[in-house]
């Protein structure tokens, strides 16, 4: 079996990299023949997964993390098309535990992603798209697998994001600092939130959407954060919207990385994909 490999070689403070040869060799048990792409820079690894679907590739892995993997599986698709139906996507997490992995039920850690993998079935899968806006202004477009959200949990992630010293000290710490530094500049936020059976104006921190049985699970955290009285929806589509009186913009994230900024529509893509898992 064949395969194009999109390689990240900065993932996990430059971990992934240093063990490639190890990840290389664990990958060639599962795929005998590989070639293989390494990015440099933000944006190079949906451009090569385009370009390698237009070559005739069917089996795509990713390795990486968050961002390595978001930004191949936006590779499938362009203008909302996808390139290529009856490709295959796969991933090999190198970094620390992440939403994505928890929805599949994967361990953290790069051999246990191939380790996975060297079991894993093809299954059609649904995903979640998001149309939103760039600080610019500019629309942006983004599919994403784990699961997106608006609000402080995506000013964490755009804080992460760019993080570089925090990083020295480990994830654990880079996560907790900059989740601390997020809350702290956080102001009041209150959005218009237009789903199945809603349409009403809250004070939220964050709400999330993780793409499950053909449906968004939909979670709205209060303005004050208290998880203990977070309510959930489950919904096919939601448009929201920050009100007149929300004194910043409010972020976006997909899988983890920061997407761009409210408004945004939100809408299920039923098996639009297909994984191995």
């Amino acid at each position: 079996m064949t395969a194009f490999v999109v390689f990240n070689p900065a993932a996990a403070g430059g971990r992934t990299g240093r063990d490639w040869q190890q990840i290389e060799e664990a990958l060639e048990r599962i795929f005998p023949l590989m070639s293989f792409f390494v990015t440099t820079g933000p944006a190079q690894a949906a451009h090569m997964v385009r370009e390698a679907l237009r070559d005739g590739h069917m089996e795509i892995i990713a390795v990486g993390g968050d961002g390595t993997i978001n930004e191949a599986l936006n590779g499938f698709f362009e203008r909302g098309v996808a390139l290529a139906p009856d490709a295959t996507f796969s991933f090999v997490h190198s970094g620390h535990d992440s939403a994505l992995c928890r929805r599949f039920g994967i361990a953290p850690g790069w051999r246990a992603g191939v380790a996975h993998l060297a079991r894993a079935r093809i299954h059609k899968t649904t995903l979640g798209r998001v149309a939103c806006v760039s600080d610019g202004g500019e629309p942006v477009t983004r599919y994403f697998l784990g699961g997106a959200s608006f609000g402080l949990s995506a000013s964490t992630a755009r804080a992460l994001g760019r993080a570089r010293i925090a990083r020295l000290f480990g994830p654990g710490f880079a996560a907790a600092w900059h989740r601390f530094l997020a809350r702290l500049a956080w102001r009041p936020t209150r959005v218009r939130l237009m789903a199945s059976g809603l349409d009403e104006i809250a004070g939220i921190a964050s709400v999330k959407l993780v793409p499950a049985n053909g449906a968004f699970d939909m979670t709205v955290l209060d303005g004050r954060n208290r998880a203990a009285e977070a309510r959930t929806f489950r919904t096919l589509r939601l448009t929201t919207a920050p009100t007149l009186d929300t004194l910043a913009p409010v972020d976006v994230e997909t899988d983890g990385e920061s997407a761009g900024i409210l408004p945004a529509s939100f809408e299920i893509c039923p098996a639009a994909l297909n994984l191995r898992v």
